[in-house]
């Protein structure tokens, strides 16, 4: 059993959700999400798409050990839109998610009870329409080698299951190699048996 967790729940695609409450319709939107410049663009993207819409609240949450998050009230009373959206992605343990609620106002007040229930609501359907995944944790090694080791390379690649995410076989060898984070000590301790061979770490992917 791992020391810690490498894998993490996300959705795979962008998914749509509402609720209705004494007129006022709130419809979620859901998306996959790698960073927080990513989550303004679509932000604005849904403002230009709903202008009419009073508030365009929202939350999310980011990074696979769930430690990045924010929420945006957008107006509403504080407490009563992002937090209970982010209290969706909570109870569905995603994370790099963007959830948006966009309310279009019925012109009867719904009170702090009923505008976190229609928030929290709208959030859980289109959770509850996304197609939610589980990912592995992965670090990203760089491999130098020379032509002559590129079969033994290869076998240990292949034999561990390691994602090659690019190759450039000139007169020196580099490959990027993402590999699960439970399995780097085993396929980095194969790969630097490799006489003359160069690994780097580059990242987590």
């Amino acid at each position: 059993m791992s020391l810690f967790e490498d894998t993490y729940k996300t959705i795979a695609a962008p998914s749509e959700g509402q609720f209705k409450d004494r007129g006022s319709k709130f419809i979620a939107y859901a998306y996959p999400l790698k960073g927080e410049a990513a989550a303004r663009e679509l932000v604005s993207a849904l403002k230009a798409l709903h202008p009419k819409a009073r508030h365009h609240c929202w939350a999310y949450r980011l990074t696979p050990d769930r430690s990045v998050f924010r929420i945006n009230d957008d107006g509403e009373p504080s407490g009563t839109a992002g937090r209970p959206i982010l209290n969706a992605l909570l109870s569905a343990d995603v994370t790099n998610v963007l959830l948006v609620v966009v309310r279009y106002f019925g012109g009867t007040l719904l009170g702090v009870p009923g505008l976190i229930h229609a928030y929290k609501a709208a959030a859980q359907d289109a959770l509850q329409a996304a197609d939610v995944i589980e990912l592995t944790v992965n670090d990203v090694y760089s491999v130098a080698f020379t032509y002559e080791q590129l079969n033994e390379v290869m076998r240990i690649v292949k034999d561990e299951d390691v994602t090659v995410r690019k190759q450039d076989f000139d007169n020196r060898c580099v490959m990027e190699l993402e590999i699960r984070q439970t399995h780097v000590g085993k396929v980095l301790g194969r790969l630097e048996k490799v006489e003359g061979i160069a690994v780097d770490f580059v990242g987590t992917a």
